[in-house]
């Protein structure tokens, strides 16, 4: 039941996060780091990269499509991770400190705990909750 109410909050999660992707992309943009080619349609691409791996997550016919849905979240977290980075260098190098360590610290943390998030509630995995056999 957990495993499912979690499920369903990642996938809001993610569903809003592709939506302010699309609808405004310029914070996106901003973080950016500068050797991502074409930087408008990448932030595009990640907001519906968001919201269809999001329904994917949230659909509960499909073992295989939740899984996919999970999986390709999971990637999309590692893929976007750059960007989190480059967003704690440039907060860094400004003179008021941008967002500050309070923020992107527990960001920095996250990003993991969203991978495993991702598979685990998409039953792509059961660690660390897998019985052991006996």
């Amino acid at each position: 039941m957990i495993r499912s109410a979690l499920r369903y909050l990642l996938a809001a999660f993610y569903a809003l996060a592709g939506y302010r992707h699309l609808v405004d992309p310029e914070p996106f943009l901003k973080i950016t780091p500068g050797w991502v080619p074409w930087p408008e349609q990448a932030v595009l691409l990640t907001g519906i990269a968001e919201i269809l791996g999001a329904a994917a997550l949230a659909q509960p016919y499909s073992r295989r499509l939740m899984q996919a849905g999970g999986i390709g979240l999971a990637l999309y977290a590692l893929c976007v991770w750059p960007a989190n980075v480059n967003h704690l260098l440039m907060d860094a190098a400004r003179e008021d400190g941008g967002w500050g360590l309070a923020y992107h610290v527990p960001r920095m943390v996250a990003q993991p705990v969203l991978i495993w998030l991702a598979l685990w509630t998409s039953l792509t995995i059961d660690w660390p909750f897998a019985r052991v056999p006996r």
